[in-house]
Formats: C-alpha cells, sequence, structure tokens
C-alpha cells in the first residue's frame, strides 16, 4: 500500500543530486529564457525543482524513473518554480 506523496530517496550521493539539480536547473534555465540565475542558483533551482516535479509525479502517480527519469522530473519542477519566481517578481515590481 502506498500513501500520497510517498517520496522515495535513493540518492546515490550527495554528488548525484548536485549533478540532478545543475543539469535540470541548467536546462531549465536555458528553456525558460531568462538571463540565467548563475551556477549556484541553477543547481538551487533545479533541486528545489526536484521536489516540486516530485510531489506532482506522486500526486499524478507516477513511480521512480532512475536517474534519466529524476533529471526530466526535476526539469519540469525547475520550469515550474522559474515560472512561479517571474510571476512573484512581476507583481513585486508592481507595487
Amino acid at each position: 500500500m502506498t500513501t500520497f506523496a510517498e517520496i522515495l530517496l535513493h540518492p546515490g550521493g550527495i554528488v548525484a543530486w548536485l549533478v540532478v539539480g545543475l543539469l535540470a536547473g541548467w536546462g531549465a534555465g536555458f528553456v525558460m529564457k531568462g538571463a540565467g540565475y548563475g551556477i549556484i542558483g541553477d543547481v538551487l533551482m533545479g533541486l528545489i525543482g526536484a521536489v516540486i516535479g516530485g510531489l506532482l509525479f506522486a500526486f499524478l502517480g507516477f513511480g521512480e524513473a532512475g536517474f534519466w527519469g529524476s533529471i526530466g522530473v526535476a526539469f519540469i519542477g525547475a520550469c515550474i518554480l522559474i515560472v512561479i519566481a517571474r510571476f512573484v517578481a512581476l507583481k513585486r515590481t508592481r507595487l
């Protein structure tokens, strides 16, 4: 029996998480046509995006996807995070 939004962590080490975060953040920054957030910002966007994407995909009922699937999920989550960040930044500049 699985529970809602069960998160299975098989990270393979902190380096693997950083590589996934870097690739997903860089890819999302490139696709979303922004100025980028720098290396640290891209890693953070990718890592936070991995959490968002993991929760979203777990909610939709998808299971584990391996390394490349993790990059895809993190990429989608990072794109969602960039859209949210731009929306919040746009609201802040209008105040």
